[in-house]
């Protein structure tokens, strides 16, 4: 089950939201992600569909003395007073004696919402780790993917060469931040590291510089390398008419399937890859666009 501790969540946003623990400090609540499937996770004060965590700004301030009661019913994982104002007596009452943490912050109440909104979403993302290599390719999100030894990490030492950024090697961490969208990140012990055979560890900040590395991106290609079995015939379609894809978390990803073989300059086709990716999402297919020409042909030769 995914959750975030309340002591954690005021640890870490304690300095940016200036929050001020009021109340409630022996409380050992827990925000879980379950909590968002009948409301939000943080909001507005809100009794019809409480929130785990409720705000609470300068005009409900005002109203909620004669609310407390329900307002604790719904047992929320926190209370922050925001806006500045003090918290009503009635309030510090009963989250004292019901162990809910009651939270202060000078902030605007949209803006604490927001900052926690953001917070909460990236820790009770659903992830998952996947092996490859995730790079950031003229600043798109693509997962190298393929088997050991078929010369993900060589590539993405040749892209970074070329002038592209390196997130992750080896261990991506994939969540998916929002409904159609996902973030990959690398694990703290592999950051800025390549592994490559016969070199070992590369930093490739140290060598490479900052402009090399990228803290997360988003995920929108993969880039699947496939080795031709020896004597075999190479599976790839040499012009594919149905779009590839994989399902990561529930999230639907396009994804190119690249021969590897003596010769190829794998960068380059990566790139094409890319720049055609870039086309179709500005609704430029030029599969389509060429099938297209052929059907007006054959329409003229008839």
């Amino acid at each position: 089950m995914l959750q975030v501790n309340v002591a954690r969540l005021h640890e870490d946003n304690r300095e940016a939201l200036a929050l001020a623990w009021v109340a409630g400090r022996e409380g050992g609540t827990t925000v879980r992600r379950e909590a968002a499937a009948a409301a939000a996770l943080i909001g507005h004060l809100n009794l019809t569909h409480p929130n785990s965590i409720q705000v609470i700004g300068a005009y409900e301030a005002g109203i909620v003395a004669g609310f407390v009661e329900r307002l604790f019913e719904s047992q929320p994982a926190a209370v922050i007073v925001a806006d500045g104002v003090a918290p009503p007596q009635a309030l510090v009452d009963a989250a004292t004696q019901t162990h809910t943490p009651l939270f202060t912050s000078p902030l605007p109440a949209p803006q604490v919402i927001e900052k926690l909104a953001r917070y909460l979403a990236k820790l009770l993302a659903e992830s998952i780790e996947r092996h490859g290599v995730f790079m950031d390719v003229l600043g798109l999100g693509v997962l190298i993917t393929g088997e050991s030894g078929v010369g993900k990490s060589e590539l993405g030492l040749e892209l970074i060469s070329r002038g592209h950024g390196l997130v992750a090697d080896d261990v991506v961490e994939i969540s998916r931040i929002a409904a159609g969208t996902l973030e990959g990140r690398c694990p703290a012990m592999l950051k800025d590291f390549l592994e490559v055979r016969g070199l070992g560890l590369l930093n490739i900040r140290t060598i490479f510089g900052e402009t090399a590395v990228r803290r997360k991106m988003k995920l929108r290609l993969i880039a699947h390398l496939d080795r031709p079995q020896a004597g075999g015939r190479d599976p790839a379609e040499r012009l594919p008419l149905t779009e590839q894809s994989e399902d990561i978390l529930g999230v639907t990803i396009r994804k190119v399937t690249v021969p590897v073989a003596a010769g190829r300059n794998l960068a380059v086709l990566v790139e094409a890859a890319v720049r055609n990716e870039i086309l179709k999402l500005r609704g430029i297919d030029s599969t389509a666009e060429f099938l297209a020409r052929q059907r007006q042909q054959m329409q003229k030769d008839e």
